[in-house]
């Protein structure tokens, strides 16, 4: 698809200026940019007539198989219903202006697939197959009182168990020959799991040290679901390279994070969302009283990250339902942050993360031509992106998708 976009605003969220001019889009790369550029025959003109142009946006912690809050049912249902309400929630997704998620257990190859080849219409698919838990972890949703266990692989379902140095190994290498972008390690409790508690730590050292070297040696990464300092510390000691929530993050952690050069994926929306709708989209009793445990503490984990130098990528981790509000993690991050740097972290920060930088999460030349133009600056008013009413126009790999 070849594209030129005129006369737009045209950001640059490394230096946080706009420029202004034309930007032009061939075999779904960015080819050319500046202003009066000239348009070959074969070219697509959208005169945007001063719009707001910024790169295409990366959630980097999402679900696109969670239909449900109650993550625990998952496994229970036919793959390929699961897969056909992941086709809706990615489409939803790039409506949303988002052209990028990693999903961070639950995706696997075959979705990540259809979308790369147009079968599925949605952001592209960054993917680690189920999440490593231990047994009693946040990714065994087995109530107390069930001993089977059942983790076949044509199953849906967020997570695996793997207990031990070497089933940790066999399992992360399991969901890299399948070809995972990462591996998800479960390092605490969660809110979404039945018989844990948020403030556990979960996997040893050794476990957790065989997940990294595995995921090294594949020159991939880990990423770890942990919410207090202890879990998180100890996460960054054996070389996670990013804490998915982090919420009750200390000074410590914070130097962890920079001696280790790891980011922090905060998704402040999903405590948001489950203390208001949790519960009408099949999130249980017990778990709904959990999150209070976590919700207030999520903004001043962020600003105590963001004052102390850490990497931030943008996460939402909503779940069922409640993905519709998906945007809002942006107005929640305002509170304690400029825009710019909200606008960064759903873009440059997650590219980086994704080890996929100047490819994705920016508008330079030969990067992967993924855009949203807007109908006001984000830059002055962050409502711009927290609310998608505002989004004129997405363009992925240089095709205009909505």
């Amino acid at each position: 698809m070849n594209l030129l976009l005129r006369n737009a605003l045209v950001l640059d969220v490394d230096s946080g200026e706009y420029a202004e001019g034309d930007l032009r889009c061939s075999d779904g790369r960015v080819v050319e940019a500046g202003p009066g550029l000239r348009a070959p025959s074969d070219v697509r003109v959208l005169d945007v007539a001063g719009a707001y142009v910024v790169p295409g946006l990366i959630d980097a912690h999402v679900h696109v198989t969670a239909l449900t809050a109650d993550l625990g049912a998952l496994g229970r249902m036919s793959p390929s219903y699961v897969a056909a309400h992941s086709a809706r929630i990615m489409g939803e997704m790039l409506g949303r202006g988002f052209t990028t998620v990693r999903d961070v257990s639950g995706a696997d190859h075959g979705l990540a697939d259809a979308q790369a080849e147009g079968l599925i219409r949605g952001p592209r698919l960054l993917f680690c197959g189920k999440g490593l838990s231990q047994t009693g972890g946040h990714a065994d949703f087995r109530g107390r009182g069930e001993h089977v266990s059942d983790d076949h692989p044509c199953c849906a379902g967020v997570g695996r168990v793997a207990d031990g140095v070497d089933a940790v190994r066999v399992a992360a290498r399991d969901e890299l020959r399948k070809g995972a972008h990462h591996i998800k390690v479960m390092a605490s409790g969660g809110v979404a799991s039945p018989t844990d508690r948020i403030d556990s730590t979960q996997y040893s050292m050794e476990e957790l040290r065989a997940a990294v070297e595995e995921a090294g040696a594949a020159n991939r990464y880990v990423a770890a679901h942990a919410y207090t300092a202890r879990a998180v510390n100890r996460a960054l000691e054996a070389g996670v390279r990013s804490i998915e929530h982090g919420n009750l993050i200390d000074d410590r952690s914070v130097e962890l994070f920079r001696e280790h050069d790891a980011f922090l994926v905060p998704t402040l929306v999903t405590y948001w969302a489950l203390k208001e709708e949790g519960r009408a989209f099949g999130l249980s009793e017990s778990s709904w009283r959990k999150v209070d445990e976590v919700l207030e503490a999520g903004l001043v984990a962020l600003e105590r990250a963001a004052r102390g130098g850490v990497r931030l990528a943008y996460g939402t981790d909503l779940l069922g339902g409640m993905q519709r509000h998906q945007n809002h993690e942006f107005r929640l991050r305002r509170e304690v942050q400029e825009p710019i740097d909200v606008l960064r972290a759903a873009t440059a920060g997650a590219a980086e993360l994704a080890g996929m930088t100047g490819e994705i999460g920016t508008l330079a030349v030969g990067a992967h031509a993924d855009l949203l133009v807007l109908d006001g600056d984000p830059l002055e008013d962050i409502g711009v992106l927290a609310d998608p009413k505002h989004i004129r126009h997405v363009v992925q790999a240089g095709a205009v998708v909505s």
